[in-house]
């Protein structure tokens, strides 16, 4: 079945020139196309909107406005943003309610990729459980400012560890996170890194975006989990995962880019955890109490409670987000592995071994 799309913009001519360079994808997409908000919302009135792309600067309603109705009304369909950076009041704005934000003039294969990458998430929407369970949680949080300025500065050429050492600075609780990981043992120091700059250097720039996506995503549930959910013991559980998850792809002498895919989904491979503690935090309470007294893992409680687990939520969500696709698998399958055909060694193995291991050395853990 093709996915959906609706793309939104006043500008007849930009709406003209997705058209002629989205023709390829005509067979994978079936696409509409609006120039106002307004004739937008009479489109997904009438059919089932997967993806919504949708300029902000528009005049009667603007794209904040617009996506702030889709969210409200099809909590289903992914917000993405594509736009110019004149608008930096609507921007900030847009943060909240955009899974993802692209900037015009956008090439066409980076808006391709992305649109790719976010119709994958829909596979997941095939389990009528989760289905449910999304619209019952409505708006599902968007890709943190930070990490998005972060990894458009990464795309630049002018790319530097002073510029990304700066947008860093410029959040002090996050400085001061990347300075603690930076020195921490699961980086293999002991202290002597006192500036961000040297931090992001020691650390590697792709991986400095992946931990502020991970502490963000911490943040984003930190404040509404219920006093019962243990986050910070999952913080450090996922800060082990991760680092044990790149061992152990290095061991196997993997390619770099499956070393930083273990990595990364070391880290967010539980985020479907924190969605669930803070959408449902009785119930989640409820689940943790009868992990530990049935003495059984946690991603079975949760199957009793919401017909689905962690694993899937949070693969839906780095799926929306745009992460690539060996990172969404790991956090889908992260549990059984065996589930989906394995070729060979892959970013799915390195958490599958990594996260059992760290779950063997915490025995009071609730996996």
């Amino acid at each position: 079945m093709k996915s959906r799309l609706l793309f939104v913009d006043d500008d007849a001519n930009v709406l003209d020139g997705l058209r002629r360079v989205l023709r390829s994808q005509r067979d994978e997409w079936d696409m509409h196309f609006a120039g106002s908000g307004a004739e937008a919302l009479q489109i997904m009135d009438v059919y089932p909107i997967d993806i919504i792309v949708a300029d902000l600067s528009m005049p009667v309603m603007n794209g904040v406005e617009l996506l702030e109705n889709v969210m409200d009304r099809y909590p289903e369909t992914i917000r993405m943003v594509l736009s110019g950076r004149s608008e930096s009041g609507l921007f900030m704005k847009a943060v909240a309610v955009t899974h993802q934000y692209l900037s015009k003039p956008c090439n066409p294969e980076i808006l391709k990729s992305a649109i790719a990458q976010a119709t994958e998430s829909k596979i997941f929407l095939q389990d009528e459980n989760l289905k449910k369970l999304i619209s019952n949680i409505g708006a599902l949080p968007s890709v943190p400012r930070l990490y998005r300025d972060v990894s458009q500065e990464l795309k630049s050429p002018e790319a530097s560890l002073n510029k990304i050492g700066e947008m860093i600075s410029s959040e002090p609780g996050m400085a001061a996170k990347v300075l603690q990981l930076a020195n921490s043992a699961y980086f293999g120091r002991r202290h002597g890194i006192s500036k961000i700059s040297e931090a992001v250097s020691y650390l590697g720039l792709d991986r400095v975006a992946q931990l502020i996506l991970a502490i963000n995503a911490f943040a984003e549930f930190n404040p509404a989990v219920s006093g019962s959910f243990p986050i910070e013991r999952l913080w450090t559980h996922s800060n082990s995962t991760a680092a044990r998850a790149k061992q152990i792809a290095e061991d196997q002498h993997a390619e770099s880019k499956t070393r930083d895919d273990a990595f990364t989904a070391g880290l967010l491979h539980d985020i479907g955890k924190l969605i669930l503690a803070s959408r449902f935090p009785e119930e989640y309470a409820a689940v943790l109490t009868k992990a530990m007294t049935d003495q059984i893992p946690l991603y079975l409680a949760e199957r009793e409670t919401f017909s689905i687990t962690h694993a899937e939520v949070g693969a839906y969500l780095l799926a929306i987000w745009g992460l690539p696709n060996p990172i969404v698998e790991a956090a889908a399958y992260h549990h059984n592995p065996t589930t989906i055909p394995v070729q060979s060694f892959s970013a799915l193995t390195a958490v599958h071994a990594a996260d059992a291991l760290e779950y063997m050395a915490d025995s009071e853990a609730v996996h």
